[in-house]
């Protein structure tokens, strides 16, 4: 399995637009086994992504999913930057 945790700066008041772009076609990402979104509880305008798939090679082939490259354009004015990237390697767990 591969993973990735990383926390996504939103424009300042545009967490909830940017979450919500995030969160929408979320379903039918072959080799997707996770894919979270949360709040920051400490700070305002940033949320973290955990995401868990099949294979790194998983991850990368979705990047170019037209639903995909629909929810980067629509996020990419919402996003002020990334921080705390990190890739994983999950062992399992619930929902895994």
């Amino acid at each position: 399995m591969y993973g990735l945790i990383g926390r996504i700066d939103a424009v300042e008041g545009q967490r909830e637009a940017l979450a919500r772009v995030l969160l929408k076609g979320l379903r039918d990402m072959p080799g997707c086994l996770s894919y979270i979104v949360a709040n920051d509880p400490t700070v305002a305008d940033a949320l973290w992504v955990t995401e868990v798939w099949e294979s790194k090679e998983h991850h990368q082939a979705s990047l170019s999913l037209p639903k995909v490259q629909d929810a980067i354009a629509a996020g990419r004015p919402l996003i002020a930057g990334f921080s705390h990237r990190t890739e994983t390697e999950p062992l399992g767990g619930q929902g895994l």
